[in-house]
């Protein structure tokens, strides 16, 4: 699967100068409760998608723009400390949690029949490449699916370019700083080159490539936001530049449509364009909360939750997808449910799949969430839904997610 398609089917019936650099945008205290909000609804974007496969999602919300976006705003600010020590606290923050689910991944794989290389089962442990896994493996009268592998590991592809970005911020906000404009947009134009062949690069290095340059610019646009350059564009400026380049991405994709649509997922160059402008826009007008306001405050321990948890609910969400069609397949062994709405059952899976999967990743987060609180050197928690100040503050500088 190419790693720029994000959407992993599950089967429908049962399934500038440092001078130069701004003073304006000093961290507040505690966590920016609007940046929190953003990233709660990205999760619950990624979740939706997979459940229900809508391409058309990829344009309602950039979710996966708007995760590296987050996540460069939080490695600038982090980087105020010495490189060396903030990159390696965030593979520490990040790893382990992968670990425990590679682990599980590679026994089943490895029970089922899998042989793979070294080099294979190395990215498992240090994901510089995607970890690799087999297209198909056992028959689709099984559990599951026989493309399993695909759905289960398929989304690693994110770790992966969250990794390299880590490893690169140090050089690129230094460029950032240096030169911000044309750091900023360079990734665009590398996806332009790479998406009308100008660039070739095969393998997995292409992958890679192209993952790196069509969310480059919504990373580097975290570096803008947290140095403040957002904020000194006026705001009417930045949407009349910002609204013709989505415009962009669309007319792109228009000519480009894939298998599955208006899926941006499938079009590098349309999801770069489109994720540029809407994180921009969305950045530029960040209020900076402290607290949720209005309506929203009654969504705040759920909002805590999902920022605490949001590497345990993005690695085992699509799994948590997969382990819903065996549940749903036991009403079909109820006679009565059976004989009456057999039909209903199968056209209402989906939804019984969104129902399910919610208690699933609850379950998840209680059996493995506490390895992210361990990693990042904090007390182990089952279900971090807030609790204080102290709270609060102390995940401020956790691993963009």
């Amino acid at each position: 699967m190419s790693s720029t398609q994000r959407h992993v089917s599950v089967p429908a019936a049962r399934r500038s100068h440092k001078a130069e650099r701004p003073a304006a945008r000093a961290a507040a205290p505690g966590r920016d409760r609007y940046l929190d909000l953003l990233r709660s609804v990205a999760l619950f974007r990624v979740v939706f998608y997979h459940l229900f496969g809508w391409g058309w999602l990829s344009v309602v919300f950039p979710s996966m723009g708007v995760m590296f976006a987050l996540a460069g705003s939080l490695m600038a600010r982090s980087l105020s400390r010495p490189a060396l020590g903030v990159v390696r606290g965030r593979l520490r923050r990040l790893l382990p949690p992968m670990w425990a689910f590679g682990a599980v991944m590679l026994t089943t794989m490895l029970y089922a029949g899998w042989r793979p290389s070294w080099t294979k089962l190395l990215m498992y442990v240090l994901p510089v490449g995607a970890p690799g896994y087999p297209d198909t493996l056992g028959d689709d009268g099984g559990l599951f699916d026989a493309t399993w592998p695909d759905q289960a590991v398929g989304p690693l592809w994110y770790i992966r370019a969250y990794l390299w970005f880590v490893l690169l911020s140090p050089l690129l906000l230094k460029a950032f700083r240096r030169m911000p404009w044309p750091t900023l947009l360079a990734p665009l134009g590398l996806t332009a080159l790479l998406s009308t062949g100008l660039v070739s690069v095969p393998g997995e290095p292409g992958l890679a490539l192209t993952d790196f340059a069509v969310f480059g610019s919504c990373w580097m646009l975290g570096f803008a936001h947290q140095d403040g350059l957002l904020q000194r564009v006026p705001r009417y400026f930045l949407v009349s530049c910002a609204v013709p380049v989505m415009v962009f991405g669309l007319w792109w994709a228009s000519g480009h449509l894939g298998p599955d649509g208006w899926d941006l997922n499938d079009i590098p160059l349309a999801q770069a364009a489109w994720s540029f402008g809407a994180c921009a826009i969305l950045l530029a007008y960040s209020p900076s909360w402290q607290q949720l306001p209005g309506r929203l405050a009654k969504f705040d321990k759920w909002i805590t939750l999902s920022n605490n948890r949001a590497v345990t609910i993005y690695l085992w969400h699509n799994t948590l997808i997969m382990a819903t069609v065996p549940l749903i397949d036991q009403l079909y062994n109820i006679p009565w449910l059976d004989d009456h709405f057999d039909a209903q059952l199968t056209s209402l899976s989906s939804v019984l799949m969104f129902v399910l999967v919610w208690p699933l990743i609850g379950l998840m987060i209680l059996a493995v969430g506490w390895i992210e609180d361990v990693a990042a050197k904090r007390r182990p928690r089952l279900w971090p839904t807030g609790g204080g100040k102290k709270t609060l503050v102390d995940q401020a500088g956790s691993p963009g997610r």
